[in-house]
């Protein structure tokens, strides 16, 4: 039996993989840890291999207590203060996270965790020197405290691994989406817009462009790695390579639910908003084949499941 740490647990990619794993691994024993700041328990499945602690990983004697008690084999690091507007408005908050960076990379050594997976993001590169970014080349120019605490962690772990045996595997994500995201996110946010047919709200002009990548892709490449035991102790872009605009995202959502909603557009936001951003995925299609879920699929889908955005 697998046993698995999964840091905000109760979060969007937390709870969905911890879904996952429940049930395509029934004899694994998964334990999540969040302390419900942004968490909802209403994201996780009740299942008897899941078992959910309010804990805060940047409080030492908490989280260390959990490690020694149950011997993890995986561990998720997600937990982190997430979403453009609550970094922006809480840096110090933010901040904070550096410490449950350290705590998760020395408990996961000391304990003899067999790798540690830790959710970076496309943040890291700020406003792109070029497109798509890669993992190698592409300079880590952000200057956002959310992305600073995102480059540390990484920095942190390559470092650390270099002078204790500590296998890892850095996932940086790129603008996950799906049903159990919250509401503030700008696929989520335009959804709900959308189907209460209120205007959908755009900052700046829409010609700012992303990628998207459903959650269950998500969770079905980190489910691979394991399985095929790739990408240790290596940096990897997770994301869709097919680029958007904002614009665009808002009118396939109003055409898709059928919406009587207005496009509206208020000023630009004064910081985090990059022009573009698309990832290099070619690290990951080396060894990952399966074609991404279109954005129209995927927001189809959550139209069809809109209970958790829409309470």
């Amino acid at each position: 039996m697998k046993k698995v740490l999964i840091t905000g647990g109760a979060g969007f990619i937390g709870a969905s993989l911890a879904n996952a794993l429940s049930e395509k691994f029934p004899n694994w024993f998964i334990v999540c840890v969040d302390n419900l700041l942004f968490g909802d328990l209403k994201r996780l499945k009740k299942a008897e291999n899941i078992k959910f602690i309010n804990c805060d990983v940047n409080d030492f004697n908490s989280i260390s207590s959990i490690f020694y008690t149950y011997s993890f084999d995986y561990v998720f690091h997600l937990a982190a203060v997430v979403g453009v507007k609550q970094t922006l408005e809480n840096p110090m908050l933010v901040f904070k996270d550096i410490e449950g960076i350290k705590n998760i990379v020395h408990l996961s050594y000391y304990t003899n965790v067999k790798r540690l997976f830790f959710s970076s993001s496309s943040e890291v590169y700020g406003e792109p020197f070029k497109i798509p970014q890669d993992e190698e080349s592409t300079p880590l120019n952000s200057k956002l405290p959310y992305a600073v605490v995102k480059v540390f962690g990484e920095t942190y772990i390559r470092h650390f691994s270099r002078q204790h045996n500590l296998s890892w595997t850095i996932f940086r994500l790129f603008n996950i989406y799906g049903e159990l995201q919250r509401p503030d996110f700008v696929i989520s946010k335009f959804i709900k817009q959308a189907l209460k047919n209120e205007p959908i709200t755009i900052y700046g002009d829409g010609k700012q462009t992303r990628t998207f990548l459903y959650i269950n892709d998500l969770i079905d490449i980190i489910i691979f790695t394991i399985e095929n035991d790739i990408f240790i102790n290596e940096i990897v872009n997770i994301g869709s390579d097919n680029e958007i605009t904002i614009l665009e995202l808002a009118n396939i959502i109003k055409n898709l639910s059928n919406s009587k909603s207005q496009i509206v557009f208020l000023p630009p936001l004064q910081e985090g908003d990059m022009k573009r951003r698309c990832p290099d995925i070619s690290k990951l299609r080396v060894f990952y084949k399966k074609k991404f879920i279109s954005i129209n699929e995927g927001i189809k889908r959550i139209l069809d499941n809109p209970e958790f955005i829409l309470k």
